[in-house]
């Protein structure tokens, strides 16, 4: 290991380099969302109320006094979204039956853009309102409290899921590529003729790239604490035993790749078609689990990252949830023990005559 570089770059280099990009690059956080506001009324109140949409931190306002200015931006896609202030808005703010006060336009052909800058829009002007004084009357008000992430910020449950996605590259890739570069060196054919069993060499060539993934996993982890200001509320012994059932599937499924495709390019092809994108699809990372098709959700339950996923999420913001971590884990440990017994088996009869 001290003589192949190419395995401390795999191990410690990239994994740190990809966390930076997924923390930078995959956000859910609304900041600086380009809106345009329409201002049809000279009134006081609509002045105020346009000054209240440049002043939040979640819009990057473009002013206009026509809609006409605002929606070829709108159709290019320059803007997300725009609200009008109409001309009578004096006069629906002080009519009775008040009715909508202003109009709010968002661009659809992005779903959960469009839903986040229609919510904030809708809670600017409620906030105006309750700032005069002239808010609808309720019989009781609702205080949100967010559990686990109260600041809402997207990176907090980014980084975790993250760096289960990092590590199932990592992992898969240490054992793939090494491997298959020792077959194409003719290394693994002078091992197999020792007297040691298959189980004895698959063993003895796993155990130090378990010991590296948990090092990068550990530095991963203290990334997202020191760098991200991501809170582990659990252990680090909890996370540890999460990462050690973890690096079994991935460690396994990089071996059976060695095993099927002896050539270093091939098998990391294979790695990251076979690892990288059903851990980053089908893990619950971006997407939610429960909104994909029935068939989507049970090939789910064979993806390892799916499990590491979840516990991760629970171990950095909720804590220690041992009736969560054991199940995770034995399913790990199962899906990972049926690659060490598909490789095993495959490593054997590729070796007899």
């Amino acid at each position: 290991m001290v003589r192949d570089p190419s395995a401390i770059l795999i191990a410690f280099v990239l994994p740190i380099t990809l966390l930076f990009l997924f923390a930078f690059a995959v956000s859910l956080d609304i900041r600086d969302v380009r809106l345009g506001v329409v201002l049809e009324s000279d009134a006081t109140e609509a002045q105020s109320l346009a000054a209240a949409f440049a002043a939040t931190r979640y819009f990057a306002v473009t002013p206009a006094r026509d809609r006409r200015e605002i929606e070829p931006l709108l159709v290019t896609g320059k803007v997300h979204g725009m609200v009008v202030i109409p001309q009578d808005f004096d006069l629906r703010l002080l009519s009775a039956d008040r009715g909508p006060i202003v109009q709010i336009i968002t661009d659809a052909s992005k779903p959960n853009t469009a839903s986040f800058v229609g919510g904030y829009a809708e809670g600017v002007v409620n906030n105006w309102l309750e700032g005069r004084g002239t808010s609808s009357q309720t019989l009781f008000r609702l205080e949100p409290r967010y559990w686990f992430n109260p600041e809402i910020r997207s990176r907090r449950f980014l980084i975790p899921g993250a760096i289960a996605i990092v590590m199932t590259m990592i992992g898969t890739l240490l054992t793939a590529m090494v491997v298959a570069r020792e077959w194409e060196r003719g290394t693994m054919e002078a091992v197999m003729s020792t007297p040691a069993s298959i189980l004895e060499i698959l063993l003895g060539k796993l155990t130090p790239y378990f010991g590296l993934g948990l090092l990068a996993t550990l530095a991963c982890a203290l990334a997202g604490v020191l760098l991200f200001d991501v809170p582990l509320r659990g252990s680090w012994l909890a996370l540890m035993a999460l990462s050690c059932s973890f690096l079994m599937p991935a460690l396994g499924q990089g071996l059976l790749i060695s095993a099927l495709a002896r050539n270093q390019f091939v098998a990391a092809q294979i790695a990251l078609i076979s690892g990288f994108l059903p851990a980053l699809l089908l893990s619950g990372f971006l997407f939610e689990i429960d909104s994909m098709p029935l068939a989507i959700r049970l090939l789910t339950h064979i993806v390892a990252a799916r499990y590491f996923v979840a516990s991760l999420q629970t171990v950095f913001l909720a804590g220690d949830v041992w009736s969560q971590f054991l199940p995770n884990m034995l399913a790990m440990l199962a899906i990972g023990a049926l690659f060490f017994g598909i490789a095993a088996l495959r490593t054997k009869k590729s070796l007899e005559p």
